[in-house]
């Protein structure tokens, strides 16, 4: 990489990361480019170099925390070998960097003020689809060693998608340790109609 790229690189991530700070303390509207380039010392013009926008900073800013959650998850995965545990630690890793992250908030704001904008909801729609397959992936290996019993492996995975977004919904309110136990009771719940009866 040439050394103009590389300070570039740089830039972006020294805003990237400021930004980040700014939008959990005071929200996505409360956020200003103009609180981003006092914060950095960048000119306006230059952010928008690398960003576009507001709008695409803080996108960008999605993205990354998308790649870190998805990072974190394949490092603990293999640690666990049945269906039950991926689970329970699937519920644990969500409670603990989704609703916990320090962007939630902004994220459910952004969602609700940029939402007439089609590029946002084609982005929204482009994340529910890659975590429904997500979740089909996680119960196609447990349906492929017989852990669980063969079902419409797609239906399964929307049943928990929409599972996993109600617990989210229903516990913005709750302690960190009262969430955990309400999602893992729920994945017991729903491990209880998809278990192999021999296990």
């Amino acid at each position: 990489m040439n050394r103009k790229k590389e300070q570039g690189e740089q830039t972006k991530k020294q805003v990237a990361e400021a930004a980040k700070h700014l939008f959990a303390q005071k929200g996505y509207k409360g956020t200003s480019i103009e609180d981003i380039a006092a914060a950095t010392g960048k000119s306006k013009g230059n952010i928008y170099y690398h960003f576009g926008s507001k709008e695409g900073l803080f996108q960008y800013l999605l993205d990354e925390w998308d790649r870190d959650w998805l990072e974190q998850w394949r490092e603990r995965e293999s640690t666990w070998f049945t269906i039950t545990e991926k689970l329970q630690g699937l519920a644990e890793h969500i409670v603990k960097n989704d609703l916990n992250h320090p962007l939630t908030k902004a994220m459910d704001e952004f969602l609700s003020s940029e939402w007439d904008n089609s590029e946002v909801q084609d982005k929204v729609t482009e994340f529910y689809t890659a975590q429904i397959t997500f979740y089909q992936e996680i119960l196609q290996a447990a349906m492929a060693d017989g852990q669980i019993q063969q079902h419409d492996e797609r239906m399964l995975a929307v049943i928990l998608g929409a599972l996993m977004m109600g617990l989210g919904e229903m516990s913005r309110r709750t302690q960190v340790n009262d969430t955990l136990e309400l999602y893992r009771q729920a994945m017991h719940v729903f491990l209880q109609g998809t278990l192999d009866p021999g296990t």
